[in-house]
């Protein structure tokens, strides 16, 4: 008998011990974080042309499929649905601002910079439903959108300040570990982030992430701060996707000419 509960206990000892091991052991179903390839100034390389693959230009909240602007096109420029992008899926709008929210969505026709090909600011940029390029350099990032022939210089670790305010804000980019952290602020008070008519005012600072997740996908997550606007902080995130067409390239868009005749249409001598 003593024997059989020694045996027992072996067994027993033995099962957790086990246990124990397995439980501190790396799983192998875990694999390490991606770590992208370096540039020969030895950061991560995040090169490349990228867009990304949602519906936050048309809203950038949760949003039902709606009717276009123009209802005899049918379902040629109807609104899709979509999930969203801003976590939470809150904008933390003042009283006020919200109202201003509102009224701008419902004049999008008239009042959406997009509309005027006007530079479309950043975050908005990054997620229209066209592909921009990054190029890096040992102290710039340069990075190029298709819209409007669209473009801004990043500087890294720079303390130049912003001589005026821009439509494409002030860039001061850092690296932070396999983070590239960009921090943009002097935005031009006109821009908006979507065509919902959500929009800031001349305060707004964005931080901007990107990450590569993989060899062919950025995280991309934008802090927004406003105290104008909002009551807090609010964050949007998203992937973005390298486009690996055969030969991609930014084609040019320029769309001025598409927005003259609404623009300057009433200087027309007559």
């Amino acid at each position: 008998m003593m024997m059989m509960r020694a045996r027992v206990g072996n067994v027993i000892a033995a099962v957790v011990l086990g246990t124990f091991v397995t439980a501190c052991a790396p799983s192998a179903s875990q694999p390490e974080a991606y770590r992208a390839p370096r540039t020969p100034a030895g950061a991560p390389d995040l090169s490349g042309i990228w867009q990304a693959n949602n519906e936050a230009n048309w809203d950038i909240q949760a949003h039902e499929a709606r009717q276009g602007p123009m209802f005899a096109t049918g379902a040629a420029f109807s609104v899709p649905p979509g999930l969203g992008v801003v976590e939470g899926n809150d904008i933390p709008y003042f009283p006020d601002a919200a109202a201003k929210k509102k009224t701008n969505g419902e004049n999008w026709l008239k009042l959406d910079p997009e509309i005027k090909c006007f530079m479309p600011g950043i975050p908005r940029a990054t997620y229209m439903p066209y592909p921009f390029q990054i190029v890096q350099s040992a102290d710039t990032v340069l990075m190029t959108y298709e819209f409007a022939s669209t473009s801004r210089v990043v500087r890294l670790n720079s303390k130049e300040a912003s001589p005026a305010p821009a439509w494409m804000g002030w860039s001061i980019g850092r690296w932070d570990g396999e983070t590239l952290v960009i921090d943009v602020t002097d935005h031009m008070e006109e821009t908006w982030f979507d065509r919902a008519g959500n929009y800031h005012s001349d305060a707004l600072k964005v931080t901007e992430r990107y990450s590569a997740i993989d060899a062919n996908t950025l995280q991309y997550e934008a802090t927004i701060e406003d105290p104008k606007v909002f009551s807090r902080p609010w964050k949007m995130s998203m992937p973005l996707y390298r486009r690996r067409d055969p030969n991609m390239q930014l084609m040019e868009y320029k769309c001025v000419p598409f927005a003259e005749e609404l623009m300057y249409g009433h200087l027309r001598k007559k």
